[in-house]
């Protein structure tokens, strides 16, 4: 579904990001990308989207359907939940019935329900956060990329979105490129775990996780934490 191949970034300033980096998303797949903060995860991913054009190397994607969720909830202040959900819609000038039918559904897939008419400041952290899903949702895409999308929450709600985008990833087959800094939430989530090393980014562990980590606290979960953490040590 996506493939990166040998991608190298430097920015104006002169910060090499990424060196080189590496690395393929098969369709269906929920895969994390790891690393140290400023080792280039979010740069990946905003080249992996299109967003920012790479020095050197290709990206292959198969799709043209993309859902971004970005770190910030980056909604619209003057909008309602139901307005900022449909905005990719209506940039793609759907009817507009059909684009608020469509917003509608996504956000009650996210547990908004009888929220359409809210305003952000009238929202909590993560039921923006479940706007901003719900947006990327509503599109209908068959690659989401989320950027350290639960960083800001505390941790029931970064837990509870967590339980709730590994239901729609089931539902829709959706491919899922996670970038988080988070080992446990990495463990949980992800059938495959990218590690980076320290910028220059590259990957240098791709670690397939075992089936059966049904929940954060299983043996198995609690090994895949073990063997990130390993990898992430080296990385460093």
């Amino acid at each position: 579904m996506l493939t990166l191949s040998m991608i190298s970034k430097r920015f104006a300033n002169g910060t090499q990001a990424l060196r080189d980096l590496s690395f393929a998303v098969a369709p269906g797949e929920f895969v994390s990308l790891l690393g140290p903060s400023g080792c280039g995860k979010s740069t990946a991913l905003r080249i992996a989207a299109g967003l920012l054009l790479p020095d050197s190397g290709t990206v292959t994607r198969a799709t043209d359907d993309i859902g971004f969720v970005f770190q910030e909830p980056t909604l619209m202040p003057w909008a309602d939940a139901l307005t900022n959900a449909r905005l990719p819609l209506d940039l793609k000038k759907l009817p507009r019935g059909e684009a608020a039918d469509r917003a509608a559904a996504a956000l009650a897939r996210v547990g908004l329900s009888g929220f359409e008419s809210s305003f952000p400041r009238e929202l909590s952290g993560g039921m923006k956060m479940r706007v901003s899903l719900a947006r990327a949702l509503a599109a209908q895409p068959k690659l989401l990329l989320l950027d350290e999308p639960f960083a800001a929450l505390d941790e029931i709600t970064r837990n509870q979105l967590g339980d709730d985008l590994l239901k729609l990833w089931r539902e829709d087959g959706l491919t899922v490129l996670f970038v988080t800094h988070s080992v446990s939430e990495s463990s949980y989530l992800s059938q495959r775990v990218l590690v980076m090393t320290p910028r220059p980014g590259t990957v240098m562990a791709d670690i397939a996780l075992a089936p059966g980590r049904d929940s954060r606290l299983a043996p198995v979960t609690i090994d895949a934490q073990r063997m990130i953490s390993t990898a992430l040590n080296e990385a460093a």
